[in-house]
């Protein structure tokens, strides 16, 4: 991490008509006096506090401590050698007595943990991440009044794609809350302050601002994180950070950091997403989320020029599931998702979080880019079940010799081709369902290398026109090269995986 320092510049009174000493030195006093209550005016007219305690003093006590209890199993002491002896020696009983005891010891061995939340109902609903409360077999929740209101909470339910989870306490009062603010409204350089418990020190606070939106970590399909230079640290995850009029449009869930504790990056769940998933777990105790049916990619620059796009956009559609929404509704491999119930798709990640968020069973246009030409589509969202899983990356292949007879190069990718056979579908492991023409061989420095292709993949489609035959391929490169094109759009499948991907064609 690179540090920078801030330097200014030094000031220096010049030698006027007026004189060389006092004159000089009064107008610097001036220059400065009137510049510091410029400064000064500035900073509030854009909202800067000139204190965050009458607001800090309404939030804290909504804010809580979630500490959670886990009975981990026994396990033999790492550097315990246990001696063998000869069978019916007296030692043998001896010492097999006294490692079974001190494994039942172990047996019940504790751990416990802390985090933040957040009460977000006064009858005791309370906000927190997934993650602080996952494999806990006891949770309890500390009030900021004086540490000393525990209360036993249940969990109400849990979302791990999001890593959020709703807790409920009993206190048998009304309970001090917060709300849910638009998120959606929060503008990079806008003030927050986080709340919680960073290493078990309970009502902590910290100010910064908004440093970044829609950051993706990579957690899972639906990232899109508030980024925030407050001090987070371990122990924060779970707990809210609020904009300027108290209201909460994070939270709390993660940080990077090289040394373990705050180097000012930060991220939290925004609003936006949040509230939605809590009003489901409150309401049905697990999220029910809308369905679409494709797998998705994204339209890098690349392929946006190979389908004749002014700019790369939308999300483009690598396969369709059997019998899904998107199949009935007539969506295709190789369109591109532009618009979903009238909202714009601007990248791959902005879909699948706009699908979940919309109603189950609802029928919605879809917007797509079919061969350069957009057309509308009716789709009837489904329900997506726990099962159905984000498309894992395939695993690692052996190493497979080249195959032999009947290939044929595209020197305009740097490739060999053949037919797909009996043999090279059993040297490949390439299903019987698939058709295409097979890369035998890869050469170094083109197009298909730089791609990461190699041999044993199917080439389905060129250009988003079905191939069965190396020379087919060769002549709709061909005819791209002499159109001027620089690449060509591949649909490739690869065991089972199936993708778009943009190959340079010709030499560098």
């Amino acid at each position: 991490m690179n540090e920078v320092i801030g330097r200014s510049t030094p000031v220096r009174a010049g030698v006027g008509q007026q004189g060389r000493g006092g004159s000089a030195r009064v107008w610097l006093v001036r220059a400065v006096a009137v510049s510091a209550m410029l400064w000064s005016y500035g900073a509030q007219a854009k909202g800067a506090p000139d204190s965050f305690a009458d607001l800090v003093e309404k939030l804290v006590p909504a804010v809580v401590n979630v500490s959670t209890t886990q009975t981990l199993k026994g396990q033999e002491r790492p550097g315990v050698v246990v001696a063998q002896f000869p069978p019916g020696s007296p030692f043998e009983e001896f010492f097999k007595e006294f490692f079974d005891r001190q494994q039942r010891e172990q047996r019940a061995r504790k751990v416990t943990s802390l985090g933040s939340g957040f009460i977000v109902d006064p009858a005791g609903y309370i906000v927190t991440n997934n993650h602080v409360i996952a494999d806990a077999d006891e949770i309890t929740v500390i009030l900021e009044d004086d540490g000393s209101t525990n209360l036993k909470a249940k969990v109400v339910g849990r979302d791990s794609k999001t890593d959020l989870a709703l807790l409920k306490v009993e206190a048998g009062h009304p309970l001090p809350s917060v709300k849910f603010g638009d998120s959606d409204k929060a503008r990079v350089g806008d003030w927050v302050v986080a709340i919680g418990n960073p290493f078990g020190l309970g009502g902590t606070v910290t100010a910064g601002i908004v440093s970044a939106r829609a950051r993706e970590l990579n957690s899972g399909p639906y990232d899109d994180f508030l980024q925030t230079d407050a001090a987070i640290n371990k122990g924060n995850s779970g707990g809210p950070m609020f904009n300027m009029a108290g209201e909460v449009i994070g939270v709390n869930s993660a940080i990077y950091s090289p040394t373990g504790g705050s180097v000012g990056i930060g991220f939290a769940i925004p609003a936006s997403l949040a509230k939605p998933v809590v009003d489901q777990l409150r309401k049905f105790g697990h999220t029910k989320r809308g369905w679409l049916g494709v797998r998705i990619q994204t339209v890098t620059e690349e392929i946006g020029e190979t389908m004749g796009l002014p700019k790369p956009t939308g999300a483009l559609v690598a396969s369709v599931n059997a019998g899904g929404p998107a199949e009935q509704a007539g969506i295709q491999a190789g369109d591109i998702i532009v618009k979903f119930d009238s909202k714009d798709v601007l990248d791959m990640r902005h879909l699948p979080r706009i699908v979940a968020e919309t109603e189950i069973g609802k029928s919605v246009p879809v917007e797509i880019i079919r061969k350069g030409a957009r057309r509308t589509v009716s789709a009837k969202v489904g329900e997506l079940e726990e099962n159905e899983q984000v498309a894992s990356a395939p695993e690692k292949e052996k190493e497979k010799p080249a195959a032999p007879a009947k290939e044929q190069k595209v020197e305009g990718l740097g490739l060999s081709l053949a037919p797909i056979s009996a043999e090279l579908r059993e040297q490949f492991e390439i299903g019987a369902e698939v058709k295409g023409v097979v890369v035998t061989k890869i050469a170094e420095g083109g197009g298909a290398a730089e791609k990461g292709m190699k041999p044993g993949d199917v080439i389905v489609e060129v250009n988003q026109e079905e191939v069965a035959s190396p020379a087919q391929v060769a002549s709709l490169v061909d005819k791209a090269q002499q159109s001027g094109r620089r690449s060509v759009l591949l649909l490739i499948e690869r065991g089972g995986d199936i993708r778009f991907e943009a190959v340079r064609v010709g030499k560098k």
